[in-house]
């Protein structure tokens, strides 16, 4: 049995309405089986025992009826009611976490290392399963917490002996529940895995359909694509023989624990030591109280879904769903002494966009051998400081490149790569030599392996680089920059955001070779990132906030 997560209610305002009015009905329904309990063992023990007996009631066995019949409707009109603000809350909670959650995803700040497969699928089938959450288990959750104590202080007052045993063998139920719940939990987010793993490798298949069917490879995927689903199925299975182990559990539990109230009540209505009144009060409410406790645990298995996914929405939301690390101090040790005369060096520096300045005050010392991350929100000028290094931004303040005042001079000495990949029509090999035609096959090798090229080079490209995905052209421009310094000895590599378009694996196996690169070949590798993965295989990380420029 799990509660609502509080991070749920703090973010949610139809959560917390949902919770409000949830309790008040529950105490009114409540109430209505008390009263139906206590007018129908009323109604039935004057029948049997005379009319004497409905006489000693005011209004009679009118009176009783009439009892019964409003605490029958009550209790149908809130059942009828769980259902329509179940739905009404599951669609409104639904709607603000999708939006939440898809301004997160807009603001690529926080939203690093969520890839498509992930968002697509928690925004879709994920959330929508929330109905079951808030339909179902929510409503019978709230009737535990409050309906419950209720009835077993009715059922006490009637008889203490038949409350004392419903006092002692309730707690064995949660007890099973949360031995339960504990393999679910594990077995539903192995499911939840799985799902997401379907989803992004039918995603990748797509994205890289038209590639796989010029090389007659499609129909290898056909086979990735069977083993995923029936991982897929399997666990789904798994949950299910969970489900129906626990339910079996929980019914047999709550039927013995029902049991002993009965048995109890009729050894003493056959001893003469209870009168049948209280005994048959008891015993009419006896079910109710356990039913609500049975119904959670039966409602548990399907909203579970829903309950994953929420949790990984939240996680979005609060950052954990993304390398947070990325716009924060590395814990790799810092470089204090002065950097080498060569690689990249500024001091004070302020950089203007048609005369207004969009960096001002920043120091920043990329040495050979050393990756360095740029790292900072969309707009803080990551790419305007590469723009100032490579020549084509006005900048002030100190700027230097091998020890050489930064500008068209020194562009000879940088080999970059930007944001678009900028291809052209022709093969991968024939894009990645451009500007070094004549460089010797090994240097084309190597650039492919450090930039983790997985496409033939003699794959043909029509215009713009049409036939690979965005990630995959990215790396052929990564490729393209590695190929350009290794050909003509460039000494600095600037790379702008070049995982953008990578999933997180990828994007750390890029950074892991980045600073293998820099290290073996003795080039000063500056990249710009908004992503933690990339950050984080970074020798250090310079931010720059939002606050550091006009």
């Amino acid at each position: 049995m799990r509660p609502l997560d509080p991070r749920l209610l703090r973010r949610s305002r139809a959560a917390r309405g949902f919770l409000a009015a949830g309790a008040m009905l529950a105490l009114l329904q409540a109430g209505a089986i008390v009263a139906f309990a206590w007018s129908l063992a009323t109604l039935v023990v004057g029948l049997i025992e005379g009319g004497g007996a409905l006489d000693a009631v005011p209004g009679g066995a009118g009176a009783i009826v009439a009892v019964l019949l409003v605490a029958a409707s009550i209790r149908a009109l809130a059942g009828w009611t769980w259902e329509w603000i179940g739905s009404a809350g599951a669609m409104r909670v639904k709607s603000e976490l999708r939006e939440d959650v898809l301004a997160t995803l807009e603001d690529r700040r926080r939203a690093r290392s969520i890839t498509t497969a992930r968002a697509a699928t928690l925004l879709g089938s994920g959330l929508d399963a929330l109905d079951e959450y808030f339909g179902r288990y929510v409503p019978q959750l709230l009737l535990t917490a409050v309906a419950t104590p209720v009835l077993v202080a009715a059922a006490w007052t009637a008889d203490w002996l038949s409350g004392l045993i419903v006092v002692l063998v309730l707690p064995l139920i949660p007890v099973f529940m949360a031995l339960i719940g504990m393999a679910t939990e594990v077995v539903q987010r192995t499911q939840w895995q799985r799902l997401q793993a379907l989803s992004r490798g039918f995603l990748e298949v797509l994205g890289g359909l038209s590639t796989l069917m010029v090389f007659g490879r499609a129909e290898r995927q056909v086979g990735r694509i069977r083993a995923v689903t029936d991982q897929y199925r399997s666990s789904t299975m798994k949950v299910l023989r969970v489900t129906f182990l626990s339910g079996f559990t929980l019914e047999l539990a709550a039927s013995l624990s029902v049991a002993l109230v009965a048995v109890s009540i009729g050894l003493r209505l056959v001893a003469g030591e209870m009168s049948f009144a209280p005994g048959l009060f008891v015993l009419i409410l006896a079910p109710e109280v356990f039913l609500p406790i049975r119904n959670v645990g039966a409602a548990f298995h399907a909203s579970t879904a829903g309950l994953e996914a929420s949790r990984d929405a939240l996680d979005v939301l609060d950052g954990g769903g993304d390398d947070a690390a990325a716009v924060a101090p590395s814990d790799r040790p810092k470089t204090t002494s002065e950097p080498d005369v060569a690689g990249v060096r500024a001091r004070d520096l302020r950089v203007l966009r048609d005369g207004t300045p969009v960096v001002e005050g920043m120091d920043l010392d990329v040495a050979p051998g050393e990756l360095v991350a740029l790292t900072g929100p969309s707009g803080s000028g990551k790419s305007s400081v590469l723009a100032a290094l490579l020549g084509f931004a006005e900048a002030e303040g100190e700027l230097r490149i091998d020890g050489e005042s930064a500008g068209d001079a020194t562009r000879r000495a940088v080999a970059w790569s930007g944001q678009s990949p900028q291809l052209l029509e022709g093969t991968v090999a024939e894009n990645v030599r451009l500007g070094c035609p004549d460089a010797v096959p090994a240097v084309l090798e190597r650039a492919l392996a450090v930039a983790g090229v997985d496409v033939p080079a003699e794959l043909s490209l029509g215009p713009g680089g049409a036939g690979l995905s965005g990630g995959q052209a990215q790396r052929v421009a990564v490729a393209r920059a590695i190929h350009r310094s290794l050909a003509t000895g460039a000494g600095v590599v600037l790379l702008d955001e070049p995982t953008s378009a990578l999933d997180a694996e990828r994007e750390a196996a890029l950074g892991r070779a980045l600073r293998e690169f820099a290290r073996e070949e003795r080039r000063a590798v500056l990249v710009t990132t908004h992503r933690g993965g990339l950050a984080q295989a970074a020798d250090r990380i310079v931010p720059i906030m939002e606050d550091a420029h006009v």
